[in-house]
């Protein structure tokens, strides 16, 4: 078998030779064009030409890209989440769509906690003036005792509740998608949204993006407690960002930690000059080991569709 794979995001096999390892292994043939990511979907349409399967990150695929890629016969998204992929249009066309999923579980749980963490107890700020010669005190609330807020029960939702529960938190969750007695068989209490927002002292947000209005609106921050902390290592259009920024001015939320934003790199967005935040660059996926496994996961995948066998991580339309 062979076949050619355009891969348009840097990430791939970014921290591993196992990726590139399957690939020569499956007999395929990869080229890059990773020097711009994400790629618009115009952008990556010009560039996809006679690939037989494409392994994207956060790049747009739509029918402008189907229509321009005549050999097109797999999509792999290099990560879990496919909200950038017209999964129903590439269907219509034949094209499969796959994922990775559970490879980024362990990787994205660590990332929400280590938010968490640094924002509870104020870590970047206490670095930033001790390397400065400073030598103050930086007071955040312990952990335990306090109750952690759900939001979206899946592979990293259960991952993080699982850290949770080490350091002697409650957790409690919503996820529309999956029955109050699953959620209960964890432990875990099972609530409406409002209910989660309300009750919890940090709330840490597990669901795909809206593609339009953000879940967590000026309304449902506000639901907030006072002095509870958000984490979002989720995707960006979650969170309306404004009504995020003055609840954290106005010191009615104590922190938040942000790995995903609504325009990304956020160049503008009212949180880069907000207090009390921890911002990174949608990193939550970018371990070693999430990296291989990821990487070789969708590989695998290609080669199935590619030799005409039923991928194991089709995504559905």
């Amino acid at each position: 078998m062979t076949g050619t794979v355009l891969v348009s995001t840097p990430s791939f096999g970014a921290r591993s030779d196992a990726p590139w390892t399957a690939l020569a292994e499956e007999g395929l043939v990869a080229r890059t064009d990773t020097e711009r990511h994400p790629l618009a979907a115009a952008d990556l349409a010009e560039v996809v030409g006679d690939a037989d399967a494409l392994i994207v990150g956060l790049d747009r695929v739509d029918a402008r890209v189907l229509a321009a890629a005549p050999s097109l016969r797999v999509v792999a998204k290099h990560g879990v989440g496919v909200d950038n992929i017209d999964v129903a249009a590439a269907s219509a066309r034949g094209v499969s769509v796959v994922n990775a999923p559970g490879s980024n579980t362990g990787a994205v749980a660590d990332l929400a906690f280590a938010l968490l963490l640094a924002t509870a107890r104020q870590i970047v700020p206490a670095h930033t003036a001790t390397a400065a010669g400073k030598w103050e005190r930086f007071y955040g609330p312990e952990l335990a005792g306090r109750t952690l807020g759900v939001i979206g029960f899946g592979r990293i939702g259960q991952a993080v509740a699982r850290r949770a529960a080490g350091f002697d938190m409650t957790v409690v969750a919503h996820d529309p998608y999956l029955p109050d007695e699953r959620i209960a068989g964890f432990g875990v209490q099972p609530l409406s949204l409002d209910e989660c927002l309300s009750r919890a002292d940090a709330v840490t947000l597990h669901v795909p993006g809206t593609g339009g209005p953000p879940l967590l609106d000026a309304d449902r921050i506000a639901l907030l407690k006072p002095g509870a902390y958000l984490v979002n290592t989720a995707r960006g259009d979650l969170v309306d960002e404004q009504a995020l920024a003055d609840a954290l001015t106005s010191g009615r939320l104590a922190g938040a930690g942000l790995d995903a934003f609504a325009t990304e790199p956020p160049g503008d967005s009212p949180l880069l000059a907000a207090p009390n935040v921890v911002l990174t660059p949608h990193m939550g996926a970018f371990s070693d080991d999430a990296n291989a496994t990821m990487g070789t996961t969708v590989v695998r995948d290609i080669a199935r569709v590619l030799r005409g066998d039923r991928p194991h991580n089709l995504v559905p339309h």
